[in-house]
């Protein structure tokens, strides 16, 4: 099926590794022209340089996403890189917080980092892009946030409350915007294999159980209907679901990419 993605202009956050740099790889097969933004520019560039050499367009932009003027420059310089457009927008930059502590034990500070990355940040650069969709009376923005804020998760309280208020985010957004043929959604990954799932995440597990690591990630895959963790290009897929037209007739959505864990 042909996405139609060609010479679309896309904002990609978060792109240096794991699941950013497997959204950035998808878009850029798609024929996007790519602005990616975060606030390491040297952790974004092999990933740029990479997909350069297979024929895409990539911009590169220094952006702390918690810093509502920046998130503003960086549209600015994607629009002027890209004819002064902006197509879609992915909100992948984010953080984990505190791992395998109760919320009593989660402190005011470490509560504060989470949501003001997770839901600031993405709401900086949604404020910064819509502008320039209103005024094209198009546009397609997919946040990614994460299963914990459709369940809620004990020992992940911050992160959960910060994807929660993420999707809350996107639905009013998706309400304010829908009249200028805006399309607003959220892809939620479960558990997505990798060094934080394995070395934080199942790490914890296998320390508090007594268990080896391997065992930790198999207790995670049985949690799941598919009996399987999702990997980056599963997260990957769905965005490119959200940011093309196959799916013009979808917005304020949840759609979880965990293998069958928060709606069943």
């Amino acid at each position: 099926m042909d996405l139609k993605l060609e010479g679309r202009v896309a904002i990609i956050t978060g792109p240096a590794k794991g699941m950013g740099a497997a959204i950035t790889r998808a878009f850029a097969a798609e024929g996007a022209r790519l602005a990616l933004i975060g606030r390491d520019v040297a952790a974004i560039e092999p990933v740029a340089n990479e997909v350069r050499a297979s024929g895409a367009q990539a911009i590169v932009v220094a952006c702390d996403l918690t810093d509502a003027a920046q998130c503003e420059v960086a549209a600015r310089k994607t629009r002027e890189a890209y004819g002064d457009r902006i197509d879609i927008l992915v909100n992948v930059a984010g953080g984990s917080g505190p791992i395998g502590k109760t919320g009593v034990e989660t402190t005011p500070q470490e509560f504060d980092d989470i949501v003001t990355l997770n839901m600031n940040g993405c709401f900086h650069a949604m404020r910064a892009v819509l502008p320039t969709m209103i005024a094209q009376r198009d546009g397609k923005i997919v946040n990614v946030g994460g299963t914990f804020g459709m369940r809620g998760r004990a020992g992940r309280m911050a992160y959960s409350a910060s994807k929660w208020g993420l999707r809350g985010i996107t639905k009013s957004f998706a309400l304010e915007v829908g009249q200028y043929n805006i399309n607003v959604n959220c892809v939620a990954p479960g558990m997505v294999d990798g060094p934080r799932f394995r070395e934080k995440v199942c790490a914890d597990m296998a320390k508090r159980l007594g268990i080896t690591l391997e065992e930790a990630m198999e207790r995670h895959a049985a949690d799941y209907a598919l009996r399987r963790v999702t990997v980056d290009d599963d997260v990957a897929n769905a965005c490119l679901f959200l940011a093309s037209d196959v799916s013009r007739q979808i917005t304020g959505a949840d759609l979880p990419v965990d293998g069958g864990w928060a709606m069943l």
